[in-house]
C-alpha cells in the first residue's frame, strides 16, 4: 500500500517541476550569478547571510548533493555519507546548463528511485542521519520541507532575473477568480505537468 508514500513522492514532483520551470526561464549565466541586474531588494543585497547570495546553481548543488547523501542507502546507511562534501556545494564554480542539469537530475534519480522502493508499512521503520535516529516518515517530512525552501528560493531568483516577462508557475496576478470557477492541476501531480506544458506551448 502507498497511499501515503504516493502523496509525499507527488509533493516532491510539485517541486521539481517547480524548479525546473523556473530555471528554463533564465538563461545560462544567470544561471551562476548571485543578483539580478538592476534588481531593487535591498534586503537580499544588505543581507549578510550568505544564503541570501546562493545563485540557481549553488542552490541545484546543494539539493543535488543532499539527495544523493540521504538517500543513496536510505535505510540501511546514515544519510550523511561520508563521500558528500556539504561545503564545497555552496563553492562558486563555473558550470555549463547542461552540466547543472546532468547533476540536478541525478540527485532526484537517487531520491525518486528510494521512494519507489517504499510502502506506508516502511514509514515507522527507522533511518539515521549524522548518527541520529529518525522514523521515515519525519526524515521524509524533513526533506521535503528542505526541498520545498531550497526551490523557493531558485524560484525567487529566476523571477527576479525575469522580471515582468515572468511565466507564472501556478495562478497567474490577478486570476484567482476565474481559476476558483475552473480550478484544475490542484494535485501534485496534475500540477507538475501543467507546468511541463506551460513549458512547451
Amino acid at each position: 500500500m502507498r497511499t501515503l508514500l504516493q502523496a509525499i513522492e507527488g509533493e516532491f514532483q510539485r517541486y521539481k517541476a517547480l524548479a525546473e520551470g523556473a530555471m528554463r526561464q533564465v538563461n545560462e549565466d544567470e544561471l551562476t550569478q548571485h543578483t539580478a541586474a538592476g534588481t531593487t531588494d535591498d534586503l537580499a543585497r544588505r543581507s549578510a547571510d550568505a544564503e541570501a547570495a546562493n545563485s540557481i546553481a549553488i542552490i541545484v548543488q546543494h539539493l543535488a548533493g543532499n539527495f544523493r547523501s540521504r538517500f543513496t542507502d536510505f535505510l540501511t546507511a546514515d544519510g550523511e555519507k561520508p563521500w558528500r562534501d556539504r561545503d564545497r556545494e555552496f563553492e562558486d564554480r563555473t558550470v555549463s546548463r547542461a552540466e547543472l542539469e546532468s547533476y540536478w537530475q541525478e540527485g532526484w534519480r537517487v531520491l525518486l528511485g528510494a521512494l519507489a522502493d517504499l510502502s506506508d508499512a516502511d514509514l515507522g521503520r527507522s533511518v539515521v542521519i549524522r548518527g541520529q535516529s529518525f522514523r521515515v516518515d519525519e526524515a521524509l517530512l524533513r526533506s521535503l520541507a528542505h526541498a520545498s525552501y531550497h526551490v523557493g528560493q531558485i524560484v525567487y531568483i529566476a523571477k527576479a532575473f525575469r522580471g515582468a516577462a515572468w511565466k507564472s508557475l501556478s495562478i497567474p496576478k490577478g486570476a484567482s477568480g476565474a481559476f476558483n470557477a475552473a480550478p484544475t492541476g490542484q494535485r501534485p501531480g496534475e500540477h507538475a505537468e501543467k507546468i511541463a506544458r506551460k513549458d512547451r506551448a
